[in-house]
């Protein structure tokens, strides 16, 4: 089955939670899910590290890559760590886009997410994605400025949740909320929760599961589905 059509078919799920459609396959080490993850400056370690650990313990079923929001080099967290980052951003490689969130968010001079929200060309590219959309705790409002969370269910971090709302979204209050094409995560630890959501979706329960005990973490609340 051809990329898209998986990603579109793996939305209609039937029988359960990450139960795939009718006729469509699960990932697996033959076609792999491809992740992006987007790196920038201020971005919170938080974010980022988790969806890059628990989506690597699903095995070859899915494969993660570090991107920059423009040229590859060296991007500094939000706590001060530094990561060298070997490859710019191309949208067309990427079944799945995670957005993580970071940067002091009342701070628009600052690093981090208000700095991408307000780069107009960025926004464009990212509104223009033809891959499922995952945003994790304030890199949701980034979606949020592209247009992308407009007239759609979604979440964020508690203090931008009024934001989001503002920028059009249903405001959901729930720790995960999966709106098809799009994925969105609340708070900062969210991205372990959010991750372990897209291994069931696109993998399976039974995977799910076994990552979930070599993490010693269980999933917090339940994940809204439209």
């Amino acid at each position: 089955m051809e990329r898209r059509a998986f990603l579109r078919a793996s939305v209609l799920s039937v029988g359960g939670l990450g139960a795939v459609a009718a006729g469509a396959r699960e990932a697996s080490a033959s076609e792999p899910l491809r992740v992006q993850v987007l790196m920038f400056d201020g971005v919170e370690e938080q974010d980022w590290a988790a969806p890059v650990e628990v989506l690597g313990m699903a095995g070859g079923a899915i494969t993660t890559t570090l991107v920059t929001t423009g040229r590859p080099g060296v991007v500094t967290c939000n706590f001060g760590s530094r990561v060298e980052v070997a490859r710019g951003w191309s949208p067309r490689e990427a079944d799945v886009l995670v957005v993580p969130g970071g940067g002091r968010y009342t701070d628009p001079a600052g690093p981090g997410v208000r700095r991408l929200m307000a780069d107009r060309e960025f926004l464009r590219r990212l509104a223009g994605v033809d891959a499922l959309r995952v945003g994790i705790c304030t890199g949701v409002m980034v979606l949020a400025a592209a247009g992308v969370t407009a007239g759609r269910n979604a979440t964020t971090h508690s203090a931008a949740k009024a934001d989001l709302a503002a920028r059009g979204a249903t405001v959901v209050n729930a720790r995960v909320v999966d709106d098809g094409d799009l994925i969105t995560g609340g708070g900062v630890t969210s991205g372990l929760d959010v991750a372990l959501w897209l291994v069931e979706r696109f993998v399976g329960a039974k995977t799910t599961q076994r990552v979930e005990t070599i993490l010693e973490y269980e999933r917090r609340g339940t994940v809204w589905r439209a």
